[in-house]
C-alpha cells in the first residue's frame, strides 16, 4: 500500500516539490482569564465564557475574584450548564430563600443555603484535580494578605472569595480567616500571569463605575441637615420603646430618604473596589479587557441573570477582534526537536 502511494507521488507531475520550504506549525500562547467581582453582575461571566468557547477560545488558566471565582470554578469543573440554568431561573421570591439573615454572627447573612447549593454543584471537587490551572482570590482580613487558593476543596475556595465583609461571615481555610478577594485584587490579572498565562483576557464587571468618583471642592451643611438633626434629637416616648422591630427593619432595608445597612456597605465597597481596580489595571494591564456595560444591573439583581448573561455575551463578541489580534501577535512557530 505504501509502495503504491510513494510511486504515485513520484510519477505525478502535480506532486509537492520536495525542495519547497516546509511551513512551520504555529503554536498559540497559553490563555488566561481573569474574572472580576461584582455580585449579581457576575452572571455576565457566563455569557463571556460561552462566547469565547463558541469562537474556539479555551483557557489554560482561570483566576477569579468573588463571583468571578464562582463562575470560573463552575466552568473548570464542567458545571456551567447547571450554573446557567440556576441563574436564569432565579426570581425575586426565590432569592429570599438564600438570605438567612442573622444579627448574631459576623455577617448579616449566614450564607448556609448558598453554600449548600455550591456544595451540591461542586461536591468534593478539589482545585488540584481540575483540568486547568485555577485560583480563587481571597483576603486574609486581619493581615490584608492577598491569598491565592490553588488547592483544596473548590466549594470552600469560592465561598471564601465571595465572603463580602459584613454581609457574609469570613471562611476559615488552612488556619486563616478569609473574606472577599476584591478587597485586594478585584480583577486578578497578576495572578493569571503568575500561573502561566501568556495572554490574559480580563473581565471587569464594574466598568460603568469608572469615572464616577470626582472631587467636590466646596460643600457643607444646609437647612435640611439642621431639620434632620432636630428630628433625631426629639424624644421617642413609649411609641419608640415598643417599635424596636420596626426600627430594626428600617435600618436594615432603609427608607426612601435613607439607605439601609446593606446598601451603605455595598456602595462603600463599590467605591473602594473602583479605586483598587483602576490602580491594579494601570500597573498590570491585561492583553484584552472585556467590559460588559452592566450599569442597569445592580449588585443584588440576581433575578436579572438572563440580562447579565446576554450583556456579557455581547461584550465578548465585540472584543473578539482584539482577542484574535492578540493571539496572532503572541503565537510563535513550533520548533520541532
Amino acid at each position: 500500500m505504501f509502495e503504491g502511494l510513494f510511486s504515485r507521488g513520484r510519477n505525478d507531475d502535480r506532486s509537492v516539490d520536495a525542495t519547497a520550504p516546509i511551513k512551520p506549525e504555529i503554536t498559540r500562547p497559553s490563555i488566561g482569564l481573569a474574572l472580576g467581582g461584582g455580585a449579581a453582575r457576575g452572571f455576565a461571566h457566563i455569557g463571556v465564557l460561552q462566547t469565547l468557547a463558541a469562537h474556539g477560545i479555551v483557557p489554560d488558566v482561570i483566576v477569579g475574584t468573588s463571583i468571578g471565582a464562582v463562575v470560573g470554578g463552575c466552568y473548570a469543573s464542567k458545571q456551567m450548564d447547571n450554573l446557567e440554568s440556576w441563574a436564569r431561573g432565579l426570581k425575586v421570591r426565590s432569592i429570599f430563600s438564600y438570605l438567612d439573615i442573622s444579627l448574631s454572627g459576623s455577617g448579616l447573612i449566614n450564607g448556609g443555603p448558598l453554600a449548600s447549593k455550591l456544595i451540591e454543584a461542586l461536591g468534593d471537587t478539589r482545585i488540584e484535580d481540575l483540568p486547568l490551572r485555577f485560583a480563587a482570590i481571597a483576603t486574609e482580613f486581619n493581615t490584608g494578605h492577598e491569598i491565592w487558593l490553588t488547592r483544596g476543596r473548590l466549594s470552600d475556595a469560592t465561598r471564601a472569595s465571595y465572603a463580602l465583609p459584613g454581609i457574609f461571615p469570613p471562611v476559615k481555610i488552612g488556619g486563616r480567616w478569609l473574606v472577599d478577594g476584591a478587597l485586594v485584587n478585584p480583577v486578578p490579572v497578576s495572578a493569571a500571569r503568575a500561573l502561566g498565562a501568556r495572554l490574559v483576557i480580563a473581565v471587569n464587571l464594574n466598568a460603568d463605575l469608572f469615572g464616577r468618583g470626582t472631587i467636590i471642592a466646596d460643600h457643607g451643611s444646609d437647612q435640611e441637615d439642621d431639620n434632620a438633626a432636630a428630628e433625631m434629637a426629639r424624644p421617642q416616648g413609649l411609641r419608640g420603646m415598643f417599635s424596636g422591630e420596626k426600627s430594626l427593619r428600617r435600618q436594615f432595608f432603609g427608607t426612601r430618604g435613607r439607605p439601609g445597612i446593606p446598601t451603605v456597605m455595598v456602595e462603600a465597597f463599590n467605591v473602594m473596589q473602583d479605586r483598587i481596580t483602576r490602580a491594579r489595571l494601570a500597573g498590570d494591564p491585561p492583553d484584552v479587557l472585556i467590559s460588559p456595560r452592566l450599569g442597569k444591573v445592580g449588585w443584588f439583581d440576581f433575578h436579572r441573570g438572563a440580562d447579565a448573561i446576554k450583556i456579557g455575551a455581547e461584550a465578548a463578541e465585540k472584543a473578539m477582534e482584539g482577542i484574535t489580534e492578540a493571539l496572532a501577535g503572541l503565537s510563535q512557530p513550533f520548533a520541532a526537536k
